[in-house]
């Protein structure tokens, strides 16, 4: 302290800063505000007026709700973490207090008895962890490179908003992927709206920080909007480069028109979801996947544990052969139902479908070799994989562009 300085009182700088003098013996006494001289005889406290700044400072940052701690921070820690403290506590507040504008508008509404006018536009309310864990499974089904130039719509995520569900579905017509969420709130006709899907996972990434989520659809799919609480987000709709441009989805695959479970007489096979996918990673062209040992619906330990050859182990339990693609063969136990098979997948396709799945577990359930097959989750119902085969012996581009022709 220069010793030039006029020394004030604490009651008089405590009137010059706004704040009382029991605040300012408190913050000395936790080390963040230290009188510039106590007298040794009195006890008495005298504060230099070059310290208002960082008193002034002190208490806008004690109003604006930052704990003691994170206040030494602000004060006397490197920039970089200060800005850190305040951007993280600018984001706690402002959750806050959209999660409080969001309750008590809503008990607003109840009690009036009158409904938000939302000019026409469709509304569901889900949970923003949901949301962005249902695009981020099935974002990964769209199109991408020359089939999303062809096809642009192939390119997009459709988002539906009908009977009281939220649906969001991609497809590069080898793979589709369907999400289904059950809103908390739902009013509204309708919706079919396309997003591209950079936009779609760019949603994602805000919603897992949001509590709540309110989905807007327009009544012409010309638009959506994302709100929680203060903070909304206009979401660009369409295929985009001028063709189907607006949101409209008449164009994207009806996805409704493959059946939803394949038809009866159908394999069941449960098999451990990582080893299955760490075994069809690296592997390139038709990877063959056998099923044999043991008989109609018997059941063996599907924890993915490699399987010696011989007889005695594939009497013991159905087992899972992965061979082909420039690897060695891979065996594994599994749960199955129906007879012995054997199909074929490009790995390319059948991989992303296992990662975006939930829990140890994936059940495959396959009416033919030459038949969508669908992967499920056990820890997860509402999402679901259809997956096309690919022919033995052929390359996975031919056979898919057979059938595209056929």
């Amino acid at each position: 302290m220069d010793d030039t300085e006029q020394l004030l009182t604490i009651g008089v700088f405590a009137r010059r800063v706004g704040l009382a003098p029991s605040a300012l013996r408190f913050y000395d006494d936790c080390g963040l505000l230290r009188p510039a001289r106590v007298d040794a005889v009195t006890g008495y406290r005298r504060y230099g007026a070059g310290q208002a700044a960082r008193a002034v400072k002190l208490r806008q940052l004690r109003a604006a709700g930052l704990p003691l701690v994170d206040v030494a921070v602000v004060l006397d820690g490197p920039e970089d973490a200060a800005h850190g403290v305040l951007r993280a506590h600018l984001e706690r507040t402002r959750r806050t207090a959209d999660e409080a504008r969001v309750v008590v508008e809503g008990l607003l509404r109840e009690a009036s008895g009158a409904p938000e006018d939302r000019g026409g536009w469709a509304w569901a309310r889900v949970g923003g962890a949901e949301l962005a864990s249902a695009v981020r499974q099935v974002a990964p089904a769209a199109a991408a490179g020359a089939a999303r130039e062809e096809f642009p719509v192939l390119g997009c995520v459709l988002l539906e908003l009908v009977d009281g569900e939220v649906r969001w579905v991609a497809t590069d017509r080898y793979r589709l992927a369907v999400r289904v969420l059950r809103p908390d709130g739902y009013e509204g006709g309708q919706r079919r709206v396309l997003i591209g899907a950079d936009a779609a996972r760019s949603l994602a990434e805000w919603a897992v920080r949001q509590v709540t989520v309110d989905i807007e659809c327009a009544a012409d799919a010309t638009g959506v909007r994302l709100r929680s609480g203060a903070d909304c987000r206009e979401v660009p709709v369409g295929a985009g480069q001028g063709r189907n441009g607006g949101g409209d989805a008449d164009g994207f695959p009806d996805y409704r028109l493959i059946p939803a479970d394949p038809e009866t007489g159908r394999h069941r096979v449960i098999v451990d979801r990582l080893g299955l996918r760490d075994a069809m990673t690296g592997r390139t062209g038709p990877v063959s996947l056998s099923v044999v040992g043991a008989g109609q619906g018997d059941v063996a330990d599907a924890g993915g544990s490699a399987v010696p050859d011989t007889e005695a182990d594939r009497a013991a339990g159905p087992v899972l052969e992965v061979t082909g693609g420039g690897r060695e063969s891979v065996r594994m136990r599994v749960v199955r139902t129906g007879p012995e098979l054997r199909i074929a997948f490009d790995p390319a396709v059948l991989v992303p479908a296992l990662e975006a799945g939930v829990g140890p577990d994936a059940l495959l359930e396959i009416a033919a070799p030459d038949r969508p097959v669908l992967v499920r989750s056990a820890d997860q119902g509402s999402f679901t994989t259809l997956v096309m085969p690919v022919r033995e012996g052929a390359g996975a581009a031919d056979d898919a562009a057979e059938r595209t022709d056929g």
